[in-house]
């Protein structure tokens, strides 16, 4: 997952929604979003690969959301998946804040990355890239694969599109989906310095990125409305010609 976008406790109707990209190598095998056979209180995609996921919740209303944190020239090659990081946390019964900081004392172990843990009504974040646990305020934020907020791009202009389609009073998933799938570039001035090079970092820098070999492959919107009635829908794409099957599910 390499761009979520989320509005928590923002909006007259929603307590929580959800605009998300996941980006990995196309080759990655990868199992869409359902039930878990093994555990279907679990509603997540899966890494076929490592065996965890980037984005889950739980019929009991738990949910956790991960990104890499870009330090390529830091990659640990033994490090653990960090995958199993939101999967370990929606099998689990402890609160988001006990949870992370219960992972912050061995967050140096991984590869970088930024998590978000907790419930509806409840969010926390940690990212092994600075210290501590913290509790995510209301209001709009954007995460990619820096720090939570960080004013990359594709964060400034998600977080400003999605304030935008906040001022409806009911939010329409479809709109949430055209504004995940906006796979124009930054311009050359507004890009960040990751030690990618400049080629990479204009090839990241939309919110839905499109390459060779590596992509947004699927997306994910998710609303919580005050009721605690959630829609959950997921569009993965061919990467071929990014046509998408969609699945949607109502909790």
């Amino acid at each position: 997952m390499c761009l979520i976008l989320f509005a928590n406790n923002a909006h007259p109707k929603y307590k929580l929604i959800v605009a998300a990209n996941r980006d990995e190598f196309y080759e990655r095998p990868t199992k869409p979003a359902d039930y878990w056979e093994e555990n279907p209180n679990i509603l997540a995609g899966r890494d076929l690969e490592a065996g965890g996921t980037w984005l889950g919740i739980t019929k009991q209303g738990r949910l956790s959301l991960l990104t890499n944190f870009r330090d390529l020239q830091n990659i640990k090659s033994d490090a653990p998946s960090r995958g199993h990081l939101v999967s370990d946390f929606l099998k689990s019964n402890i609160s988001g804040q006990e949870y992370l900081n219960n992972i912050s004392e061995e967050g140096e172990l991984y590869n970088g990355f930024n998590i978000i843990c907790g419930d509806w009504d409840n969010l926390h974040y940690y990212g092994n890239y600075q210290k501590g646990v913290h509790k995510i305020d209301a209001g709009v934020h954007g995460l990619s694969n820096a720090l939570l907020d960080t004013h990359w791009p594709k964060v400034v202009k998600g977080i400003d599109n999605l304030k935008e389609l906040m001022k409806q009073d009911k939010i329409d998933p479809d709109q949430l989906f055209e504004l995940l799938y906006d796979d124009q570039k930054a311009a050359d001035s507004q890009l960040p310095n990751t030690g990618v090079g400049y080629e990479m970092e204009k090839m990241l820098s939309p919110l839905f990125i499109k390459s060779e070999r590596y992509g947004s492959r699927c997306s994910t919107v998710l609303l919580v409305d005050k009721n605690d009635n959630v829609t959950f829908i997921e569009r993965t794409y061919n990467t071929s010609d990014f046509t998408f099957t969609k699945a949607a599910y109502q909790l």
